[in-house]
């Protein structure tokens, strides 16, 4: 395992529970007038992660669905608010994600002191926002400029919602990510939130690219958990923490609660 995720995170195979924040100024289905309760959501949800027992929390702008690949100002200004407000209240290593937009979530981890940043940072896909083309090579250099070298950086590999234009095999992709970026760690997805990615895939990736750390990034849930903790370095967790496991909820401590008690009896045995 990778010396820096230890140092992190305390625990070897940490679960990242994600903080969804709801609808924000300027997305479709903002309400007007309502940062207010946006905050109070994403606390009551942080405190119910940490309370649960998670291993790091990541803030990401999960509904401001239809997502767009260049975000506004108003969001990474609305998301460092938020973040802010709450900052007293987050009691382990956090990160940020802003959909779906490497710049921005640089931009924002920036502002908020953030540890970690989860993205889609390089590849050309056909995806549900058109095409989506990004070149890390830019993204490198902006990190650079921020002063952020000691930002740990996920990259998402297999996006939700796209499919890689060449066709191209993940454990090509990861081989070839690995080579020209060097990532802190590659996450594998399913289709969508909440849809778990392919064992199988994470199982070659993983192999393809031992040394680098390699996260089940969707679909993790109380049923696959020996699965992924057997396979995969590490975990980041959304719609399994949710009241009745539904995507729209706010987090269930208790289920938060359970799910970790046997994370930790699974790694306890691994």
């Amino acid at each position: 395992m990778a010396v820096w995720l230890k140092e992190l995170f305390k625990v070897k195979k940490p679960f990242i529970g994600m903080c969804h924040l709801l609808p924000l100024p300027g997305d479709p289905f903002y309400k007007e007038g309502s940062m207010n309760e946006v905050v109070e959501w994403a606390k009551r949800d942080l405190m119910a992660l940490q309370n649960g027992g998670v291993d790091g929390v990541m803030f990401s702008n999960e509904f401001s669905r239809p997502y767009v690949t260049k975000v506004s100002a108003v969001t990474v200004a609305s998301m460092a608010r938020i973040v802010g407000e709450l900052k007293s209240d987050i009691r382990v290593p956090f990160g940020v994600d802003v959909l779906w937009d490497p710049i921005a979530s640089l931009d924002l981890a920036a502002a908020v002191g953030a540890q970690f940043i989860r993205e889609v940072f390089s590849g050309v896909y056909a995806s549900d926002f058109g095409l989506w083309d990004l070149n890390y090579g830019e993204v490198a250099r902006h990190r650079r400029a921020l002063g952020l070298q000691e930002i740990k950086l996920f990259f998402n590999i297999v996006p939700e919602s796209a499919r890689y234009l060449a066709g191209r095999d993940p454990v090509e992709i990861a081989k070839s990510t690995v080579f020209n970026h060097q990532p802190d760690a590659l996450c594998v997805s399913g289709l969508t939130a909440g849809v778990p990615a392919s064992a199988s895939v994470l199982q070659k990736v993983k192999e393809s690219v031992p040394e680098t750390p390699v996260f089940a990034n969707t679909g993790v849930s109380i049923q696959n958990l020996e699965k992924i903790v057997a396979v995969a370095d590490g975990a980041i967790v959304g719609t399994a923490f949710k009241f009745d496991g539904k995507f729209e909820n706010h987090v269930d401590e208790n289920r938060v609660r359970q799910f970790m008690q046997k994370v930790n009896a699974l790694r306890t045995v691994g």
